[in-house]
């Protein structure tokens, strides 16, 4: 097959117009039909020549030899272009063309070809050229070889048939230059693999896209295929074409298209297994270059980072900002470590599927690479943990001391509770804070032993680096334990002030009980002097239940004193609680005197009580004595009659207590009781006193002094009466009298 002298692509404007065309047609003696469809329009005969030379290019040197049959459509053209088209072909394929069919219009050309006959020409033309109509020209050529334009049912899409010419020479120019690329390629690649030392990496990369133009040659390959298939079944029964077919084996060779798919799969196949092959060299230098760029920054700038970074800070923000450094620091190495991640995966991907050399080289780079990144993890990780520790020990530093300064504001502050539970709550409040502060060293204590221990760690690995400076590992330590030992002095000192304030406090309370029950003692005695004047009012109906009661009242008196003695001692104490805690401004000092006034008003109303009693049981005793006896003395009976009057003249009268006040014992109903068993017993004296009277009068017979006497103890007795009911009210008022003042004198108290 010719070569192709010139390609569509150039002549691109010019085939668009479809100057003349190759339909795919053939005449009766299998030659092919080119069509020349002329115009109204001037139609350039440059380019109808340009087209011709392309189109006469295309078929084979065996499709050429059997002759063209031309057809020249002058339907809508005039006389003289025809004529001059037919001259041209003359000059442009005067070998190759058997027969030129004009196809004239009807009835248009009779008058004007009279003058020159195409036949008389053919010797001189070199091919027969014959005038026919349209409807004719089935004579010449089979209507299924014709165009629907010639009333025959070739079908015919130049505008296809353009596209298609020009992806068919766009293969085989991209297919024919690539296979010479591939060539080359893979021929310098051998030469380069015998070579070793020489670098490939200048290698050639083809123009075209391989696949591409190999997937564009298999369309078009199916393309011609399928349209030979097609036009293979059209040609058979008589029946019309289905489709137009103008790039079967005559027009393109189809087993050109087919030698080079199968050249460019051949050399596109070695290409590959070229380039898998340098592929893989580059990606094993590029994993290469990646690890020792990951293990260069972490060994170089990364080691750098982790030296510059050993301090634990002063301070938790101090720690805290070491902190973020190093969070810093981190997050420069994640960047490495994800590429060391990625490289880990690649590496494990090449090795499923590598050659031994590879494997060796790979699994070397795969260790190496781990083993940085595993000590350079760990020294992050330890120094982390070192971070960590630091900022809890600061922390707990910092809250430790806190705990510290508010303990000892507490014990600086001065103790001025109202009562002893508030002192208690104050104690107690005291002993929560030092427990609290006791667990605060505790937790530090431990806080600091785990640091020092993480600092260990992170020494040992340090200590690995030949310039790490040992000088700040001591450092830290040092620190470590100083601040350790600073607050175990500040807790130790806490605890003696808290000894100190704890006595003092327990003094205190010591101090308000004291207090608390001198006021108490205080209540008690007046509670007996209240009970003393207000029950001890009888004085005994004889002699015996006088005794008794005056007993009890020496043991009530005894009671009485019991309680002032332990208000006294109380009050004693204290005195000298207050001068031990310096309290000058302590006011318990009114409890004494009030003490002291209750006491006085008790031991005189009790003297009152003790002597009232002993006027009672002489008065019972004597009464008794004088009743018993049979021969009794008038002077015995003036004797108790003397001291019932005595008794009853003391009933009358009220207490006088030191600040002058006056009070009575018991109620006036009462003392008007005591008072009536008096007197009850002063009218059996009297009646003993008449019985002894008589018995002297009927002695001396003497009736009128017997009389007289009876008369004037008769008128005696009534005047005993008289004076007792005058008593009797006299009383009754005084005690009215004493109970307004007493009423008085408490409200006044009160207010």
């Amino acid at each position: 097959m010719s070569g192709v002298t010139m390609e569509a692509s150039s002549i691109l404007p010019i085939l668009k117009k479809k100057l003349a065309f190759l339909s795919g047609g053939k005449d009766r003696r299998s030659g092919l039909i080119l069509t020349i469809p002329l115009n109204s329009d001037q139609t350039s005969m440059e380019e109808l020549s340009a087209t011709l030379d392309y189109l006469l290019s295309i078929p084979s040197d065996k499709c050429k030899a059997r002759g063209f049959t031309v057809i020249v459509d002058g339907r809508r053209s005039q006389w003289n272009i025809v004529k001059t088209v037919v001259l041209m072909l003359q000059n442009v394929i005067p070998a190759e063309v058997s027969l030129v069919c004009v196809v004239k219009p009807d009835e248009f050309w009779d008058k004007k070809v009279t003058h020159f006959c195409f036949w008389k020409e053919k010797d001189r033309l070199g091919f027969e050229v014959i005038l026919v109509s349209a409807n004719k020209l089935t004579r010449y050529i089979e209507p299924c070889q014709l165009t629907d334009d010639f009333g025959g049912s070739l079908d015919y899409d130049h505008s296809d048939w353009l596209n298609k010419r020009l992806v068919f020479e766009k293969f085989t120019m991209e297919s024919t230059s690539l296979l010479d690329e591939l060539t080359i390629i893979n021929d310098s690649e051998k030469s380069a693999s015998v070579d070793k030392d020489k670098s490939t990496d200048g290698a050639l990369l083809p123009s075209f896209d391989p696949e591409t133009v190999l997937q564009t040659g298999h369309e078009l390959l199916s393309e011609l295929q399928q349209r030979r298939f097609n036009g293979s079944e059209g040609g058979g029964g008589g029946q019309a074409a289905p489709a137009w077919c103008p790039m079967e084996e005559e027009l393109l060779a189809q087993p050109q298209v087919t030698k080079l798919l199968d050249s460019l799969r051949e050399q596109y196949t070695k290409y590959q297994e070229l380039c898998r092959q340098r592929n893989k060299r580059a990606q094993l230098d590029e994993i290469h270059t990646k690890v020792m760029q990951v293990v260069n920054w972490l060994q170089g700038p990364g080691s750098e980072l982790l030296k510059t970074q050993q301090t634990i800070g002063d301070s938790m923000r101090a720690a805290q900002a070491l902190q973020q450094k190093h969070e810093e620091i981190e997050s420069q190495h994640s960047e490495w470590f994800a590429v060391y991640v990625e490289l880990n995966q690649q590496i494990a991907a090449l090795l499923s599927a590598g050659e031994e050399e590879e494997v060796v080289e790979l699994k070397a780079l795969q260790q190496q690479l781990s083993d940085v990144c595993y000590s350079q993890a760990s020294q992050l990780e330890t120094r982390q943990n070192v971070l960590q520790a630091a900022h809890a020990f600061h922390s707990t530093t910092q809250e430790l001391s806190q705990q510290l300064d508010g303990l000892l504001g507490m014990l600086c502050a001065d103790v001025s509770p109202a009562d002893g539970a508030s002192i208690q709550q104050n104690l107690k409040l005291l002993e929560e804070k030092l427990q609290t502060v006791e667990a605060g060293l505790s937790s530090l204590r431990q806080k600091g032993t785990l640091v020092l221990e993480q600092m260990c760690g992170q020494a040992s690995w340090a200590l690995e680096e030949a310039e790490s400076p040992p000088g700040e590992q001591q450092d830290n330590v040092q620190h470590v334990q100083a601040v350790m030992e600073e607050m175990e002095l500040r807790k130790q000192r806490c605890e003696d002030m808290v000894d100190v304030r704890r006595l003092k406090m327990l003094q205190m309370v010591q101090l308000f009980k004291c207090e608390e029950d001198a006021l108490q003692a205080v209540e008690w005695l007046g509670e007996l002097l209240d009970a003393l004047l207000k029950t001890h009012v009888r004085l005994g109906d004889d002699s015996q239940e006088t005794r008794t009661m005056l007993d009890k009242h020496k043991k009530f008196v005894d009671v009485a004193q019991s309680t002032y003695d332990y208000g006294r001692q109380l009050l004693q104490a204290t005195v000298v609680l207050c001068q031990s805690l310096r309290c000058t401004t302590r006011s318990s000092g009114d409890t004494l005197p009030r003490l002291n006034r209750v006491w006085k008003q008790f031991t005189v109303s009790a003297d009152e009580r003790q002597q009232r009693l002993e006027l009672a049981l002489n008065f019972h005793t004597a009464a008794e004595r004088v009743l018993q006896q049979v021969r009794v003395e008038v002077e015995s009976l003036d004797e108790v009659d003397s001291s019932g009057r005595t008794l009853l003249d003391r009933l009358t009268l009220p207490i006088i207590f030191p600040d002058g006040s006056e009070q009575f014992f018991g109620s006036p109903s009462d003392t008007a009781a005591t008072v009536e068993g008096v007197r009850e017993r002063l009218l059996l004296i009297e009646e003993r006193r008449l019985q002894l009277q008589e018995a002297r009068l009927l002695n001396n017979e003497d009736e009128e002094q017997e009389q007289e006497a009876v008369n004037g103890l008769e008128g005696r007795l009534d005047v005993i009466g008289e004076e007792l009911s005058e008593k009797e009210e006299q009383d009754e008022e005084e005690k009215e009298a004493e109970h307004q003042d007493e009423d008085s004198e408490r409200a006044t108290q009160d207010r």
